[in-house]
């Protein structure tokens, strides 16, 4: 059986903590900018210590948990105990109808043309049309309301003069609820971590993680770059979108247990490159 050493632990730790505090920065920048304190984070990370070590205890006696989250942790008892009885912050919802109903519309052939663009669709009337949108996606929200909320949310317009409705953008984004683009940015990279994570743990082949890097760019091919991602996202939501469909159409019908879930994405990061005398600044 391999040990690891102290000095290899040591080692291990430090590249992890270097690491965490290169994702720590985009979250700084964020709770800076909206006026959170550092003691509310810390108070997160401490909720989230307990979380993973009681998660990592299931099984144990539970009459010596609490000892055993103080060990993991580094956290007293008493803390712990305190930790255990406050509630954290929920998440804000980031599915509802109108995300369901911008998902299908971007991914059904009928809804698209044939550069896989969401196409303007009537108000009324058969498919493809927004009512028949709604009644798809949803049974409980009356198309109505539906098209008043999301107008209200800056994802569609009604062109009044051809009775039509279009999508505002390619890449949907709820710019009028921010609690909601909050929400997506939990679970989104919230998601995207947790597979790292998870592979970084196991032997790196537990969830599909990859990414695609590419420097020495012009600014004038970064805006070319930029539209050939978004042609790729239009690609992959038009394509695996009704497949995905598919086989939960086939789940459905042959009473599987339909219990699991997978999120899909696709993202990209453009900014300039280090300058030489940061790069030598790093190196050291």
């Amino acid at each position: 059986m391999n040990k690891i050493t102290p000095d290899a632990l040591y080692t291990e730790q430090q590249a992890l903590l270097a690491a965490m505090g290169h994702l720590l920065k985009p979250f700084a920048k964020l709770g800076l900018a909206k006026g959170v304190p550092i003691q509310a984070i810390e108070e997160l990370v401490r909720h989230a210590y307990v979380d993973a070590a009681k998660q990592a205890c299931q099984g144990d006696n539970p009459e010596r948990l609490t000892s055993r989250i103080s060990t993991m942790t580094g956290l007293t008892r008493r803390e712990v105990g305190r930790i255990q009885q406050t509630p954290t912050p929920e998440l804000p919802v980031t599915r509802s109808a109108a995300t369901d109903l911008l998902t299908y519309w971007t991914s059904q052939t009928g809804y698209v043309d044939k550069a896989k663009k969401p196409i303007p669709i009537p108000r009324q009337g058969p498919a493809p049309s927004f009512e028949a949108l709604a009644a798809t996606v949803t049974k409980d929200v009356h198309a109505r309301s539906l098209l008043a909320e999301m107008i209200r949310l800056n994802l569609v317009t009604h062109r009044k003069t051809t009775d039509t409705i279009e999508l505002l953008e390619d890449i949907f984004v709820p710019n009028n609820d921010w609690s909601q683009m909050v929400g997506f940015l939990g679970v989104n990279v919230g998601d995207h971590l947790e597979a790292a994570v998870t592979n970084v743990l196991g032997d790196g082949h537990q969830h599909f993680e990859q990414a695609l890097f590419a420097d020495e760019l012009s600014a004038e091919s970064l805006t070319q770059a930029k539209t050939l991602i978004s042609a790729q996202w239009r690609h992959l939501i038009t394509t695996l979108g009704p497949e995905l469909q598919a086989l939960m159409d086939a789940d459905k019908a042959a009473n599987r247990p339909q219990d699991q879930a997978v999120r899909i994405g696709l993202y990209a990061l453009s900014q300039a490159m280090p300058s030489p005398e940061t790069s030598a600044d790093l190196s050291k």
